[in-house]
């Protein structure tokens, strides 16, 4: 069985989303991971019905599964307006139609302990809804494996796991981890995972790289990742071009990519 490899909007961010999701079903995807578009993403906590339908609407129109969509913790507002929060989007995702809700934890270790009561206060409401939380390394909280499966354990919840994102390790460590070593750690309590690469020039990480073109090595990672029983699903969250039809290439060079990797993994 073909793992699904879907893609995110990130890469056309500046376009309108029923654009950006046109696009993405032109360059061979199925999937669609919901992220912003125009600064802003489609669906939150306080987003309307309608909005959800426009949105839902758009996805059908290109023809594409909308499989994932990011969320955002509000841990600023304290404890217990943050868990109301984040059922919200819980229920709003539900309704949009996905099965993955990526959260990115939070950078302030002043909210780690207070960050993962949340995880276990929404984690069961997750479950009931038919979605499952998937935490991707974005620094902080989740800056290496090791810190990733320490909030999988202070959780310690079925509807809750992690995302790898070989980029990420890259980019939040400025190339002082690697993604290779990390993958076994924590392979087993994957329920995504994004292909990203990055970058790092004079000291700065740069993840505005198209899959194969930095310094992580897919075919190592991706590997390893089948080696471990990982089957998917991958996102796609960067590439390198920058404007629309250089994108609409750049997407279509990276899913046969992945793709080439997987079948000879």
């Amino acid at each position: 069985m073909n793992a699904t490899i879907g893609c995110t909007s990130r890469p056309y961010a500046q376009l309108d989303y029923p654009e950006a999701y046109a696009r993405i079903a032109a360059a061979g995807y199925t999937d669609l991971a919901i992220f912003a578009n125009n600064g802003q993403v489609p669906v939150r906590a306080d987003s309307t019905a309608d909005e959800i339908r426009a949105v839902r609407q758009a996805v059908d129109d290109a023809g594409l599964e909308p499989s994932m969509l990011i969320g955002r913790t509000h841990l600023d507002q304290g404890l217990e307006a943050a868990v109301a929060n984040y059922q919200r989007l819980i229920d709003n995702a539900a309704t949009l139609g996905v099965t993955w809700l990526l959260d990115c934890g939070t950078g302030k270790e002043e909210h780690f302990d207070t960050y993962y009561e949340l995880m276990r206060r929404v984690a069961p409401h997750a479950q009931a809804a038919g979605l499952q939380i998937t935490l991707k390394p974005h620094g902080g909280i989740t800056l290496t494996a090791e810190d990733m499966l320490k909030a999988d354990s202070r959780v310690d919840h079925p509807a809750f796991a992690l995302c790898f994102d070989p980029g990420n390790i890259i980019y939040y460590t400025k190339g002082e981890r690697r993604p290779e070593p990390e993958v076994e750690a924590v392979v087993s309590r994957l329920n995504t995972a994004i292909i990203k690469d990055c970058i790092v020039q004079d000291g700065k990480p740069d993840v505005a790289v198209t899959a194969g073109d930095g310094l992580v090595d897919f075919p190592v990672v991706l590997g390893k990742l089948k080696a471990g029983g990982f089957s998917g699903p991958y996102y796609v969250e960067c590439v390198g071009g920058r404007e629309p039809d250089r994108v609409d290439r750049d997407l279509a060079f990276t899913l046969g990519y992945v793709r080439g990797i997987l079948q000879t993994a």
